[in-house]
């Protein structure tokens, strides 16, 4: 290539190519995003964790692209067919598309029919036709007629000829990357329902109604819709089609694709003998060859695009989830609640260790209410609970309302009860670090430990449990493995490390998410700890089992230490940055304890002053910002919401009701909203503000408190449609009508929300 790959990212992200060499020298050097991020400021000038991912997606992306350039390459010349002109185009490929188009009349093949046509000598009958059109086609190829060769008459002849053209039509590819691309501009995707399959009032193909008569451009699909399709034909519901332009572009004769074809190979119909025959091989190569490669390729593209949105949808959910408001260290109680088994009881003191367990049943069949909220009181009295986690599941209101009734009797008790999202509680329970973790508890507890703890510090608790068993993504179980498990474990990495763990209390799975630390090394941290005693000094981590000089350069700044023997260590000043502070202390006359905190004393400081040869501007402003307030949480304040009494279903609600809910995901199309009836309701994007919005996570997140009115209500379907904006008119329909909102055709499968008993 004529462009390195640092100057190529450097020119994609619109910075200098020397803060990308920088980024990649640290990067190849085994150096994490958030370490550099934080503490490599001055190498990289400045580059943040979003352009550091960017930047290490399309350093890996152009890495795979040099590497399959050079075996592409190495293939060519081992054909003996590498001129310098073809050389040339291969090293100026920019994509692994156009690679592959270049590659494309390389590379080793079964037997086609022009090959064979090659072998019974007719090639040189396709280049005289395509060369002079004035020729009459059967009188040519009567000379070619060889019974020996396989070509028993004229007419075997242009076949085999036509083949030939066809394949070099097919192969171009400069021609074949401008149709992929004008395709793409002007093609459509069409769906349509498979005979026996269009009732869509009942069964599994009733969730794919929106898309039985469904066509829309290429480039106007959100991800959602692709990825529902997609879907709906792997069920056999669904046949789609990939239409190359619209309907009304569709005339009588060659198509805008055939004529481009023509014209690339200067084919015209001129009248003369050959010109007829050679727009039939045009037709034809276009219909058998030409439109089946580029469907495959955009039915890829359409795929990958929608993958990349749902995943990059996945990833922002997500990482709002791991950086909600924690409720702090406060001693909690979890209810994981259930019907037949009952409600699974767990307290948790404010460290998180479980104090007790039980399991109440206040509901049916078995109706204990009142011994219920006895068992409740004597242990909220017993272990000083203070706040009460619930997790929504099935039966949630009505142990809401248990909870209610518990903290209305006992208002000394000073209790308050927050609904928590349960998803992939039950994946913590039966996983092997809760057997670990909690060996002597019943499978069925362990989801209510879960939920009390996920209240006191969800990230802490929900790092124990895969990303993808979360649940707060559209379509995840459609999409790549391999993509979706590396974004979403660089958004647990970038959660964890921006937060900060204390070495001290941090479970294996959230010190294995730490810069450096990998689960194996996780695990001597907490052996070392087990057996030594709590760390006193971030110096003390050196004594861990295999952990070296690297791993402890890239760890030791998010490793805190509360109340240890040095106060930094409490703070995310990186130990090698500890000089600075002494600098900055002895500039002062005060001691470290007395600076910390000190916001007039250390605004009053100029970081210039203690800049050295090893410690820039950005490091020096970013220590004197930590030591200002040491150790600071970046996560929001924590607060609840609550649930309207008496709605407690579906059925309870009416169109016109406005109700405080928590948003539980955030997709394309709008955001799904826990109103507390089990089901999820959508405000779609049009739905959120009065003025457009391009993308639902710049009016909300996972996590946030909103107050939204019920616009309509489809029991059948359990469909909730709300809105943002208070003032809208409700449908006059209302409860359980089946007038579609606006947005109706985007709650589609599997499209986000984890409303319901289902969130389990």
């Amino acid at each position: 290539m004529t462009t390195s790959i640092e100057g190529r990212i450097a020119e994609e992200l619109g910075v200098r190519e020397r803060q990308v060499k920088a980024a990649v020298e640290l990067l190849d050097g085994g150096a994490t995003v958030p370490f550099i991020a934080r503490y490599r400021k001055e190498a990289t000038e400045m580059l943040d964790d979003a352009q550091l991912r960017s930047l290490e997606e399309r350093l890996r992306y152009l890495r795979e692209l040099e590497e399959r350039r050079a075996a592409i390459l190495e293939s060519v010349r081992a054909q003996g067919k590498l001129d310098a002109a073809l050389e040339e185009r291969i090293r100026t490929a920019d994509s692994k598309a156009r690679l592959e188009d270049i590659y494309l009349p390389f590379k080793p093949k079964r037997r086609t029919k022009a090959q064979i046509a090659r072998e019974a000598g007719l090639e040189p009958l396709a280049d005289a036709l395509l060369a002079d059109p004035s020729v009459e086609p059967l009188t040519a190829a009567a000379a070619f007629v060889d019974a020996d060769k396989g070509v028993a008459d004229a007419a075997a002849a242009l076949d085999g000829a036509r083949a030939v053209l066809t394949e070099r039509f097919g192969e171009d590819a400069d021609l074949i990357g401008e149709l992929r691309e004008r395709m793409w501009n002007q093609g459509r995707l069409v769906a349509k329902v498979r005979e026996g399959k269009g009732d869509a009032t009942e069964g599994p193909a009733a969730k794919f109604a929106d898309y039985f008569d469904f066509s829309e451009p290429f480039t106007q699909l959100p991800s959602h819709r692709v990825l529902a399709m997609l879907r709906g034909e792997k069920e056999e519901v669904l046949d789609l089609v990939l239409e190359p332009e619209a309907p009304d572009a569709a005339a009588e004769g060659p198509t805008s694709y055939e004529r481009t074809i023509a014209r690339h190979f200067g084919i015209a119909d001129r009248g003369r003998p050959g010109d007829r025959w050679l727009l039939d091989t045009v037709r034809w190569c276009w219909r058998t060859r030409v439109q089946v490669h580029l469907g495959i390729d955009l039915r890829l593209r359409l795929k990958q695009a929608a993958e990349d949105e749902a995943v990059r949808v996945f990833a922002a959910n997500l990482r709002d989830l791991l950086l909600a408001a924690p409720a702090g260290g406060r001693a909690t109680m979890g209810l994981d609640p259930g019907y037949r088994t009952g409600v699974k009881v767990a307290v948790v003191d404010a460290t998180g260790k479980v104090a007790a367990t039980d399991t109440i049943h206040p509901h049916v069949p078995r109706q204990r209410w009142e011994e219920s909220l006895t068992t409740l009181a004597r242990l909220a009295r017993e272990h000083g609970v203070e706040l009460i986690a619930i997790g929504n599941g099935t039966a949630s209101r009505e142990t809401d309302r248990l909870a209610a009734e518990l903290c209305a009797r006992h208002p000394e008790l000073k209790l308050t009860k927050v609904m928590v999202s349960e998803a992939g509680a039950s994946v913590y329970s039966a996983s092997a670090f809760a057997s670990q973790e909690l060996p002597d508890l019943d499978v069925s507890l362990r989801g209510a430990v879960s939920i009390a703890r996920r209240l006191q510090d969800p990230l802490a608790e929900l790092v124990k449990i895969d990303p993808k068993s979360i649940g707060v993504g559209q379509y995840q179980h459609d999409l790549s493995e391999v993509k979706l498990s590396r974004s979403l474990d660089a958004v647990v990495e970038d959660c964890v490390n921006g937060v900060g763990v204390d070495v001290n209390t941090a479970s294996a799975p959230l010190l294995g998410r730490v810069s450096g630390i990998g689960a194996g090394l996780a695990e001597n941290i907490v052996a070392h700890r087990d057996a030594h005693g709590p760390f006193r000094t971030r110096k003390q981590l050196k004594d861990v089992p295999r952990l070296g000089p690297k791993a402890y350069e890239q760890c030791a700044g998010f490793l805190r230490i509360p109340g240890g023997e040095d106060p930094l260590d409490a703070s995310s000043v990186h130990p090698e940055s500890y000089p600075v502070v002494r600098a900055i202390v002895s500039s002062t006359g005060a001691e470290v304890k007395q600076l910390i905190g000190n916001t007039a004393v250390l605004r009053s400081l100029k970081p210039a002053d203690f800049v050295n040869d090893s410690f820039g501007l950005p490091t020096v402003t970013d220590i004197l910002r930590e030591l200002e307030k040491p150790g600071r949480d970046p996560r929001p304040a924590f607060r609840t919401a609550t649930f309207k009494e008496g709605v407690e279903k579906i059925g309870d609600l009416e169109a016109g009701m406005i109700l405080e809910g928590v948003v539980t995901n955030v997709a394309a199309f709008g955001a799904f909203v826990d109103v507390g009836v089990h089901q999820d309701g959508l405000v779609h994007v049009s739905a959120m503000s009065r003025t457009f919005v391009k993308d639902p996570r710049e009016v909300v997140k996972p996590g946030d408190i909103v107050r939204v009115k019920v616009m309509e209500v489809d029991i059948p379907r359990k469909r909730i449609s709300l809105t943002l904006r208070l003032d809208d008119e409700a449908s006059p329909s209302g409860g359980g009508g089946r007038e579609r909102s606006p947005g109706a055709r985007e709650r589609s499968p599997g499209a986000g929300g984890s409303g319901g008993g289902a969130r389990r």
